[in-house]
């Protein structure tokens, strides 16, 4: 693992927090911010399609 610190502009940490509190909803588990964005940004990598296309060329 690599420790990646990184700056939000406030209404976008607001959206992640608020989306971690939907998450403990929806699965019954709480978890922190930075314990779901990793995988937020895996799902995000995974399903960018010209990034996908740029890793095969």
């Amino acid at each position: 693992m690599i420790k990646m610190s990184i700056l939000l502009a406030p209404n976008l940490a607001k959206r992640l927090n608020e989306y971690a509190d939907f998450y403990a909803g929806a699965y019954c588990c709480r978890q922190e911010v930075v314990k779901l964005v990793p995988f937020m940004l895996h799902a995000f990598l995974k399903s960018d399609s010209a990034f996908k296309r740029k890793q095969k060329s």
